[in-house]
C-alpha cells in the first residue's frame, strides 16, 4: 500500500516514527508542503536553513522528495489522490495553528476516504503528557522535570524506506530574498558532526561553560533540534553520565517544558500567561518605538547587549546567556512590551521555535511560568564582566572597542576623554531605568 510521509519538523531519515510507520505499509511518497503562513511569519536566515535542509534531505533519497506550495489541505489531498496513497503519515504538532491545520486535513482526506495517522512527534515526551497527581498541568519546571524523567520512550526502530520517486509532482522552493548571515551547515551529517566534535570535547564542562559567550560551550544544537534534523531522544541516548550531560538534559526538558506550557495556554503564545501582570505599564508611544529601533541596531551603548544582537544578525543565533540579558535590557530598561522583543527574535533566528522563544522572554519579561521575578534586573555591565571576563565575546562582534583593556571593554563610558568616538554613548542609564522598573512593579503589586 503506497503512502505518504508528510514532513513537518521532523527533516531526518533516522528514528523516525512517521517514517517508520508508512514504511511499514509499503512504498512511500515524503512530501514537504511549503505552507504561505509560515513564509509570512519566518524570517529569511530561519527560511534558508529549512530550503537546504530539504535540498540535503532530497539528495539523501535520491531526489524522491515532493516540494508543493500552497494551502496544506488543499496540496496532501491532492498529492495523495495522485499517488493513490491510502494512509498519510505525520510527526504530531502541539502548536496551536498545527493543531487546527492536522484537524482539517485530517476531516478532508476522510472525506476520500484516507486517514491521517499521526505517529512520534518532536519530544521525547509529548506535551500534556505530564499531569500533576489530580491531572492539571504542571506549572513549575522542576516538578516538571522529576517527573519528565519518569516517563518511558523509546526510539522509532530500524526500517528500510521504498520510495515511490513521484519527483514530476514537485515544484520549486519559492524565492525568499538573500540574508548574510552565515548559518549552519545543513543536513543530517553536519548535525551529527557537530553533536559527536563538541560532546567528546566540551560536554563534560557544559555545567560552566554554557553561560560564558566567548567559547565553544554550548551545543548549537537548536537549530537542528528546531526542525528535526536529529531528534532529541538521539541526543539525550548518547549522553554519557557526568554533571554536564545530566545540565544537558535538562536543558532538553526545559524545551519540552515550554511546549507543554503552550500546549495547556496557547493563548500564552502572545499574552501574558500571569494575568495579574496585564497591568503592569509598558511603554508603545512613539518614543518607545525609536527605542525599540535602537536596541534592533545594537546601538545601544551597552557593549554586552549590542553584541547579542549584532551575533544573532551575523549567523542567525545568538548565546543563551545572552539572550536572556538582551532581553532584560529590551523590557526592563527600555520598558517596551516583551512581544516587541519575542518577534524581532522569531523574524531573525534560525532556531526560531514560538514556544521556547515567547515563553523564555516571558521568563524574563516575568509574566511567564516558573519566571524570573519582575524584580530580578539583569545588570549589563555586571553580567558581561561575569561571563565574558576577558571581553573577548564584545571584541568579536564589536570591533569597534576591541582595543580596550579587559576592565573598560564592558563599560567603554567610563573612560571620560579616552572613550571610542565610533561606538556609541549608552542610551539609558542602567541605574535610572532599573528604578523605574521596580517603581512600575510595586505599582501595580505593592511588594
Amino acid at each position: 500500500m503506497t503512502s505518504i510521509w508528510w514532513i513537518r519538523r521532523d527533516l531526518r531519515t533516522e528514528d523516525n516514527g512517521a517514517l517508520g510507520a508508512a514504511c511499514a505499509e509499503g512504498p512511500v511518497v515524503p512530501l514537504f508542503v511549503v505552507d504561505p503562513i509560515f513564509l509570512q511569519h519566518a524570517g529569511v536566515p530561519r527560511l534558508q536553513f529549512l530550503f537546504g535542509t530539504l535540498r540535503e534531505l532530497d539528495a539523501r533519497m535520491g531526489g524522491a522528495l515532493v516540494i508543493r506550495v500552497g494551502d496544506p489541505i488543499t496540496e496532501v489531498v491532492a498529492v495523495t489522490q495522485a499517488v493513490g496513497a491510502k494512509a498519510v503519515f505525520a510527526n504530531r504538532d502541539f502548536v496551536p495553528y498545527g493543531q487546527s491545520r492536522d484537524e482539517k486535513v485530517a476531516k478532508a482526506l476522510q472525506s476520500i476516504g484516507v486517514h491521517l495517522v499521526r505517529a512520534d512527534s518532536p519530544y521525547v515526551v509529548d506535551p500534556g503528557t505530564i499531569r500533576k497527581d489530580d491531572g492539571t498541568a504542571v506549572r513549575v519546571f522542576t516538578p516538571f522535570y522529576k517527573r519528565w524523567q519518569q516517563v518511558p520512550w523509546q526510539s522509532a526502530g530500524t526500517y528500510e524506506p521504498d520510495w515511490l520517486n513521484t519527483a514530476s509532482m514537485s515544484v520549486e522552493l519559492p524565492e525568499i530574498g538573500m540574508t548574510t548571515a552565515i548559518l549552519p551547515d545543513v543536513g543530517q551529517d553536519a548535525a551529527w558532526s557537530r553533536w559527536n566534535g563538541w560532546s567528546a570535547q566540551h560536554l563534560a564542562e557544559y555545567k560552566d561553560s554554557r553561560n560564558l559567550p566567548a567559547v565553544d560551550g554550548t551545543s548549537m544544537m537548536s537549530p537542528y533540534l528546531r526542525f528535526g534534523v536529529v531528534h532529541p531522544r538521539q541526543l539525550i541516548s548518547d549522553l554519557p553520565s557526568h554533571a554536564g550531560a545530566d545540565v544537558f538534559r535538562s536543558e532538553i526538558a526545559w524545551r519540552e517544558f515550554y511546549a507543554d506550557v503552550l500546549f495547556h495556554r496557547p493563548d500564552s503564545m502572545w499574552k501574558n500567561l500571569q494575568a495579574k501582570m496585564d497591568v503592569l505599564p509598558v511603554d508603545t508611544d512613539l518614543a518607545a518605538k525609536k527605542r525599540f529601533a535602537v536596541w534592533c541596531e545594537a546601538r545601544t551603548g551597552y557593549p554586552i547587549v549590542d553584541a547579542g544582537i549584532r551575533q544573532m544578525l551575523a549567523i542567525g543565533w545568538m548565546h543563551n546567556r545572552v539572550r536572556m540579558i538582551v532581553a532584560s535590557f529590551l523590557v526592563k530598561d527600555l520598558h517596551v512590551p516583551w512581544q516587541w522583543g519575542a518577534r524581532f527574535f522569531m523574524k531573525h533566528l534560525v532556531d526560531g521555535d514560538i514556544a521556547s522563544n515567547n515563553h523564555g522572554w516571558q521568563w524574563t519579561a516575568g509574566t511567564g511560568t516558573d519566571a524570573s521575578p519582575y524584580f530580578r534586573v539583569f545588570n549589563p555591565f555586571g553580567q558581561s564582566a561575569k561571563f565574558d571576563p576577558t571581553g573577548d565575546y564584545l571584541r568579536q562582534w564589536i570591533p569597534e572597542i576591541s582595543d580596550l583593556d579587559d576592565e573598560h571593554i564592558h563599560a567603554p563610558w567610563t573612560l571620560g576623554m579616552l572613550v571610542p568616538k565610533n561606538y556609541p554613548a549608552p542610551m539609558v542609564d542602567h541605574a535610572t531605568e532599573r528604578e523605574e522598573a521596580l517603581a512600575r512593579y510595586k505599582a501595580v503589586s505593592g511588594k
